[in-house]
């Protein structure tokens, strides 16, 4: 299988988001570039998903430009996304991941070794004949990570991936997203959590009312976050 080249930069300029007489995004310019995992964050309402969705091609700007490797169309191939609360299907562990590959193009014969490989990496191998509906959350979370890298992208889009999960399942969702990044695959994710975002992030991207408050690296948001609304939100202060 043919892998494209990378959808990076992808480039938000000037850009807004309507839904209805809702204003979802505002003014967002920024840039995400390859590198270590890029983790939004921002209270309930903020606009996080919706700027995954917008980074993903999902969502058309209401006004602004978003770019993919300077193209102005998102591409085809080369990115996926993981929703907070991903849809199984009625199959099998192996065979979400069968399907996941024969939508992404590769030959029948060449499935199953690839489906054990991506069952094997995120931990469910040993789980591979059980009906995925029948997994706990942090394990149907972990197979829609092996059905996103089925389709080998070069971003991948994370919306909330820990949500709802206990610790040890938010670590090793944690782990893969390490391993995922160390292979060469931007990571970008969304959490409300600050802890994780201190774990994993390489930058952060604080939204609040759809605006990108700061976009900063890591370690220095959380040493000395620039503006009023990042200190406040480390302090653990509501943003209203």
């Amino acid at each position: 299988m043919l892998v494209s080249a990378a959808p990076l930069p992808i480039a938000f300029a000037d850009v807004a988001v309507d839904a209805g007489p809702t204003r979802l995004l505002e003014r967002v310019s920024l840039s995400i570039a390859a590198g270590a995992p890029t983790v939004v964050i921002g209270p309930n309402g903020s606009g996080k998903t919706t700027l995954l969705r917008a980074a993903m091609g999902l969502l058309s700007p209401t006004r602004g430009r978003i770019t993919w490797a300077s193209q102005a169309m998102a591409p085809r191939e080369g990115m996926a996304i993981v929703f907070q609360r991903p849809v199984m299907m009625r199959r099998s562990c192996a065979g979400n991941v069968r399907y996941a590959l024969a939508a992404a193009g590769m030959s029948e014969a060449g499935r199953e070794a690839r489906t054990a490989e991506l069952l094997t990496l995120v931990g469910l191998g040993r789980l591979a004949a059980r009906p995925a509906r029948r997994l706990s959350g942090g394990e149907q979370q972990r197979l829609a990570l092996a059905r996103a890298l089925a389709r080998r992208p070069q971003v991948l889009f994370l919306d909330e991936p820990t949500s709802s999960l206990d610790p040890g399942a938010t670590q090793e969702i944690e782990h893969l997203v390490r391993v995922i990044g160390a292979q060469g695959v931007k990571v970008v994710m969304t959490t409300h959590d600050l802890g994780e975002a201190r774990r994993i992030a390489g930058e952060i991207v604080l939204l609040n009312k759809g605006v990108v408050v700061e976009h900063t690296p890591c370690d220095a948001f959380f040493a000395s976050p620039r503006s009023v609304d990042g200190r406040r939100f480390i302090a653990g202060e509501l943003l209203v």
